[in-house]
């Protein structure tokens, strides 16, 4: 045992029934104890169990089961795994149910109290199904990004947490994330875009521009009203208070834009308006950042990929590259800003 001198990342295995699992074996087995940084797996036995006929060229005798939560930062040698659950059971790759909906969750609440403790320096989350937790575990879940923010207690003062996105050539957080469209269109307030533009002034800060709503930032009005009486005079607030924000910009060009260097951030209205973007550029290699949380969450910008569970054809390159950001944002190399 000894104390590590690199960053501990708790991984955790998102849902076992999808490609989480395997992603995250991939990602360790050509470096089961990687030079920059060291792993804590927070992964069911069951779910890598599983995956012994899937990935036989797999280190299996590297990992190192502990016998409950580390109280520091003394990890043992190898792959030390944290099993969430400590049943035996089946699962069934590529079908979720209520036992791996669960096992998602334990794994996730597991990793947030790693980091919270202090035993981890980021937790790196695996994608889980919302569709499966929130119709066998735990009802009205919509994704980390909310969990999180309730499990810190962001929601209490207030919108200070926001789904970002790290991509090689545009960094874009989401105003409005998993909700309908009307709902999203719902949720642009005057308060709403205060608390999301200070939200990420604070914690990334650099020249954001904020994403018009309607085609070509609403044309003088004649293409709609929300521009020119919702976004242009927030942005003005905004600035009012000493933040660099510009627009609405026509979102048509906007990302373009941010990509080539004019802006360090775009401030997107709803999911796929900034998603759209995000994954057309940098599908991925993109990394999803939760800000404002009191501890540093990354995750991947796919989903669970149940299709392909199981198969051993999941591709730990998303993975690899959300760690290399992870470290990056610990460093303080990231977020990127214009010089």
């Amino acid at each position: 045992m000894r104390p590590p001198s690199r960053p501990v990342l708790a991984l955790t295995q998102g849902d076992p029934a999808g490609i989480g699992p395997e992603i995250l074996l991939k990602l360790l087995r050509e470096e089961p104890a990687p030079a920059a940084w060291q792993p804590l797996l927070v992964a069911e036995r069951a779910a890598l169990v599983a995956l012994r006929p899937v990935l036989p060229d797999f280190p299996w005798d590297r990992l190192t089961w502990l016998p409950g939560p580390p109280e520091d930062r003394n990890l043992p040698d190898g792959i030390p795994v944290l099993d969430p659950v400590g049943t035996r059971r089946e699962i069934s790759l590529g079908h979720s149910g209520p036992a791996d909906a669960a096992g998602a969750m334990a794994a996730l609440d597991a990793g947030i109290a790693l980091v919270r403790s202090g035993a981890a320096d980021a937790l790196v989350t695996a994608p889980v199904s919302k569709e499966s937790i929130s119709r066998h575990h735990h009802p009205g879940f919509v994704g980390h990004t909310d969990y999180l923010a309730e499990v810190a207690g962001l929601e209490r003062y207030g919108r200070d947490y926001l789904m970002a996105f790290l991509a090689p050539e545009l960094q874009v957080a989401l105003l409005n994330v998993h909700v309908p469209l009307r709902q999203a269109i719902d949720g642009i307030t005057p308060r709403n875009l205060a608390e999301a533009l200070d939200c990420l002034d604070r914690h990334a800060g650099g020249k954001i521009a904020v994403a018009g709503l309607n085609p070509h930032a609403g044309e003088g009005g004649l293409l709609g009203s929300e521009d020119a009486e919702i976004l242009a005079p927030a942005v003005a607030a905004a600035r009012e208070r000493g933040l660099d924000v510009h627009g609405p910009e026509s979102a048509d060009s906007l990302f373009a834009r941010a990509r080539k260097g004019e802006f360090d951030w775009v401030l997107a209205l709803y999911h796929d308006q900034g998603l759209i973007a995000v994954k057309t550029a940098s599908f991925g290699t993109a990394t999803n950042w939760t800000l404002g949380l009191p501890f540093l969450r990354t995750s991947v910008d796919h989903g669970t990929a149940f299709p392909l569970a199981g198969r051993g054809v999941a591709d730990a390159g998303p993975m690899a590259a959300v760690v290399a950001a992870t470290l990056g944002l610990i460093s303080g190399e990231l977020p990127r800003k214009r010089v």
